[in-house]
C-alpha cells in the first residue's frame, strides 16, 4: 500500500508538471529509463526502497522543471505534500504491521469453527507472542499436526 500511494502521487505531480512543457515525453521517459536502470542494473532493492528513489527522482524533477506560472510556493506545497504523504503512510505502517510466523501445531482440536478464541490464547502462551490472527495453512491429519501462519503486532 504504501508504495502504490506514494508512486501514484508522484507520478501524479509530474505528469501535472510535465504535460505544459514541450520537452515533457522526452523527460519523462528518461525518468523513468532511470528508474529502470536503478531497478535492473544493481542490487535488489526492496519494493519500499524503490519507492524512496522513485519519489526521490520525482521530487528532483518536479523541482528542476522551470515553469513561470506555477511560483515558488507551488513547488513548496507540492514537496510539502509529498513528503507528509510518505510520514503518514509510514505511520500507518507502523501502526498496522503486522509480522508473520508459521509453526506446526498439535491441538487439531481448537482448529474447529468457534475455538479461534481458544487456539489464540493457547497460541499466545505457547509461543509468548501477541497473536492476533491464526491462518490454517495445512493440516495433516495422519501426523495429527497442522501448519498454522500466526500474525503478531511487533
Amino acid at each position: 500500500m504504501f508504495t502504490f500511494f506514494l508512486i501514484g502521487i508522484t507520478v501524479f505531480f509530474i505528469c501535472a508538471m510535465l504535460k505544459d512543457i514541450t520537452i515533457g515525453v522526452g523527460m519523462g521517459f528518461g525518468l523513468f529509463a532511470i528508474f529502470s536502470i536503478l531497478r535492473f542494473r544493481t542490487r535488489n532493492f526492496s519494493v519500499k526502497d524503490m519507492a524512496y528513489i522513485f519519489t526521490t527522482i520525482g521530487i528532483s524533477v518536479i523541482n528542476s522543471v522551470n515553469m513561470m506560472e506555477v511560483p515558488i510556493i507551488g513547488y513548496l506545497i507540492i514537496n510539502f505534500i509529498i513528503v507528509l504523504s510518505v510520514f503518514i503512510l509510514e505511520e500507518h505502517l507502523k501502526n498496522n504491521m503486522f509480522s508473520k510466523y508459521s509453526i506446526l501445531y498439535d491441538n487439531l482440536d481448537l482448529l474447529k469453527p468457534g475455538s479461534n478464541n481458544k487456539l489464540i490464547k493457547d497460541l499466545s502462551a505457547r509461543t509468548g507472542f501477541n497473536i492476533l490472527r491464526v491462518k490454517i495453512r495445512n493440516i495433516n491429519l495422519k501426523k495429527n499436526v497442522a501448519e498454522l501462519d500466526v500474525f503478531y503486532k511487533e
